[in-house]
This record gives structure tokens, C-alpha cells and sequence, in this order.
């Protein structure tokens, strides 16, 4: 599962959602849903994209233009989750060095050991309370090939988001 029970319950309270609404969009109850969050169940695999596309959506006027904003970018730069790494945006040049559409699928499986090193830094720099907004981070390569990271630097920028959540914006410096 993409999700933790107990992040799909974070995220669909951030987005506002009840768990009756959730269920009517994925056409199954209320129950299954409440069963997907504590973890009895795990979503089927169609399930999971459905829930990815829903919970990717924008959820207002300022994130849709910050989302606007980077898909129309000419940096090598995309926008995540910061707690879920899922993929909200990508300019044109990023989505070109991807192999496949990845729009809410959690990232953090392609990081680099630099990359995952870097994540393993951030509460003592204090960027969960807000303390550091941006870093530099060495990315070092991943090695994978659907989703390539090589040697270089890239400038991650925390973001609020309108429902409360924080984004980061990550942007290929060389």
C-alpha cells in the first residue's frame, strides 16, 4: 500500500474529506474505509491509484497555481508532499527524464543514500518547525533507471499548502 492507514486518515483530513465521501468515490463503504486507516485491510491495487489521483488534486486556488506554476516551468523541478513524498507537480524538463507518469505516487523509494541521509538530517536543522525553509542537499545518483538521480545539488523549499500540509519544492541546481 502507497499509504499507511494512518497517513490516508491524515490525508483525507487535511483534504476534508469524510470517510462516507471517500467511500462513495471509490465505490465501497464507509466500513472498508474505516478498515484501510486502522490497517485491517489493505486497498486493492486500483484502489490505491484511485486514492493517489484523489489525493493529488490540488485543494485550492493558491495550490493549483503553485502547481501551475511549476508544470509550466523550464527548471528541472517538481513539487512533493513533504510528509508523504507523493508527487503533486513536475515541469515539462523533470517529466522528460522520467520514464513513466508518477503524479502521487510517493517518492521517496527513488532517493539517493545522499538523499535519504539529507531526510534523516531535517528535524535537527528544525525544518518540520519551521526553523530552516530551504537547504541544499548533495543528491549523490540512485541508480535506478526509471526515475534517474545523478551526482549534483538540488535546493529543497518547504511550502504551506492550503489545507495545512506542507509541500517541497525541489529544484536541480547542476
Amino acid at each position: 500500500m502507497l499509504y499507511t492507514g494512518r497517513a490516508l486518515k491524515r490525508l483525507r483530513l487535511l483534504r476534508g474529506f469524510k470517510q462516507s465521501h471517500v467511500a462513495e468515490l471509490l465505490d465501497v463503504t464507509q466500513a472498508t474505509v474505516s478498515r484501510w486507516e486502522t490497517g485491517v485491510l489493505i486497498p486493492a491495487e486500483d484502489q490505491q491509484a484511485t486514492l493517489e489521483r484523489l489525493f493529488a488534486r490540488p485543494a485550492s486556488t493558491a495550490d493549483a497555481a503553485v502547481k501551475r506554476l511549476v508544470e509550466t516551468s523550464t527548471a528541472r523541478t517538481h513539487l512533493i508532499c513533504d510528509h508523504s513524498h507523493r508527487l503533486l507537480a513536475a515541469s515539462p524538463v523533470r517529466r522528460s527524464e522520467w520514464r513513466r507518469d508518477l503524479l502521487g505516487t510517493p517518492m521517496f523509494r527513488y532517493a539517493s543514500d545522499a538523499i535519504q541521509q539529507a531526510e534523516g538530517t531535517l528535524p535537527d536543522l528544525g525544518w518540520y518547525d519551521g526553523r530552516t525553509t530551504s537547504l541544499v542537499v548533495e543528491t549523490g545518483p540512485n541508480g535506478c533507471d526509471d526515475v534517474p538521480i545523478v551526482a549534483g545539488r538540488v535546493l529543497w523549499e518547504r511550502i504551506p499548502l492550503a489545507d495545512g500540509a506542507t509541500g517541497r519544492l525541489v529544484t536541480t541546481l547542476m
